[in-house]
């Protein structure tokens, strides 16, 4: 077929197939236990066991800590293959070397089926996708606090598991009876009259046996779960804050969601973190903002004042005298904002913006020392560059203490004006006129 010989065989080494003396495509089983010795688990740990120690030795062994940059990146190779649940399962049942050449990425490494599929036309079939149940989405309110030190809470929900008696099936004998009304379909067909010589076909789930498609007889029905393969349970769960994580960011606990049907396999128990609002700092990205009151004085001469952090430290954030600080100006501490997530050594910034408060008002004495010690203003030293002074008028002035409400009151007053002003002409051109609105000038 070949003319007498493999069209590939020096590709192969004199022939040979690939993974031939392991025996017809199969490959050997290699050194599957090394990444959990390195992060200090069991073969059966679950994601949580996982991630809280792959957390505790990153935290231990980072570089910034002065850890040892090779045996950190062992720990993030080991646990980016342990959480992946397709890697994990390569890696356990060919080893840490079917990872290293690609098995991981893109499935196992082809052997005698894929090659005879090639010449064939055939293509290779993926295993078919397990049925699964929903998710379950938890809101998670949290501080800002446990988003910058990280916290661990705990839960507990309620959900159905597969009963233990039965295995699922709903049967002491194990068996499966399929459905006597729906024939193992889970869907009743029932026909409505519609009118004379009418009638229109439904579908509706099936009473009798739940929408399983199987109904045991009553002699054969599972006591621990009356027939249904589900058994409810109560379950508390940790949830972990990370230090850094975000308003919506998700922490997902794999296939903790409980089953709805025995045959499928459980979703996942999905807690969306919403970030409760911090009286003092308000969270922009990775950096902090707040706002600081400082009297005029402190403005003018410099001023000291304490912070108290996510963490409970104390921050003492000094400004000498002899820069002053204007109102809605600005001021920034570097590296003390929030953690960045996966990268907790590396944080933001804190920006301070700081409101004035003047004085409401002055005496006499402070006003001339005032004057003696500030400098004039231009108004006072040239009167605004005017020639004559005989036209010099004075006006008062009044305070406004609110600049929106302000506007809305005069928007209201001009369209009164132009009302009447409308009016006015209408009377001009002996137009009839209307009821005149008198609109009070606030």
């Amino acid at each position: 077929m070949f003319g007498g010989g493999f069209p590939f065989g020096g590709a192969f080494g004199g022939g040979g197939f690939p993974g031939a003396e392991a025996g017809f495509g199969r490959r050997e089983k290699g050194d599957n236990t090394r990444y959990y010795k390195i992060l200090g688990v069991d073969s059966n740990a679950n994601d949580v066991e996982l991630k809280r120690a792959h957390r505790k030795l990153a935290l231990k062994h980072h570089p910034d800590k002065g850890g040892d940059s090779d045996k950190f990146k062992e720990i993030n190779e080991a646990y980016d293959v342990l959480r992946d649940p397709e890697k994990r399962k390569i890696y356990d049942e060919y080893g840490e070397d079917a990872i290293k050449e690609g098995m991981g990425s893109g499935g196992p490494p082809a052997g005698m089926e894929d090659l005879f599929s090639m010449f064939t036309g055939g293509g290779r079939r993926g295993a078919p996708r397990e049925r699964r149940g929903e998710n379950v989405v938890h809101r998670l309110k949290v501080g800002l606090e446990e988003m910058f030190i990280g916290s661990t809470r705990k839960l507990s929900l309620a959900r159905n598991i597969k009963c233990d008696v039965c295995a699922g099936r709903g049967t002491k004998s194990g068996k499966q009876y399929p459905c006597s009304e729906c024939h193992g379909t889970g869907v009743q067909v029932m026909m409505r009259p519609l009118g004379p010589g009418m009638m229109q076909q439904i579908q509706q789930p099936c009473s009798n046996c739940r929408q399983t498609g199987f109904a045991p007889p009553p002699q054969d029905v599972c006591p621990a779960c009356s027939g249904k393969g589900l058994v409810p349970e109560k379950k508390v769960f940790e949830v972990h804050i990370e230090q850094g994580h975000k308003h919506g960011a998700k922490v997902v606990l794999r296939g903790e969601a409980g089953c709805s049907d025995p045959n499928v396999q459980p979703g996942d128990v999905v807690f969306v973190l919403e970030q409760r609002p911090h009286k003092l700092f308000k969270r922009v990205g990775n950096d902090l903002v707040m706002e600081k009151d400082i009297t005029l004085a402190e403005a003018l001469c410099g001023c000291s004042f304490d912070v108290v952090h996510l963490d409970n430290r104390v921050l003492q954030v000094v400004h000498p005298g002899g820069e002053v600080i204007k109102p809605e100006s600005w001021r920034c501490v570097n590296d003390e904002g929030m953690p960045v997530h996966g990268r907790p050594y590396e944080k933001g910034n804190l920006y301070i913006r700081f409101a004035v408060k003047f004085p409401d008002e002055l005496d006499a004495g402070t006003m001339d020392a005032l004057r003696k010690l500030l400098p004039p203003g231009a108004a006072s030293a040239s009167h605004n560059g005017r020639m004559e002074t005989e036209d010099i008028e004075q006006v008062s002035s009044r305070s406004i203490k609110d600049m929106e409400e302000e506007l809305r009151l005069r928007r209201q007053y001009a369209k009164a004006q132009s009302s009447e002003a409308y009016e006015s002409s209408d009377e001009e051109d002996g137009m009839p006129r209307g009821q005149k609105v008198q609109c009070a000038q606030q």
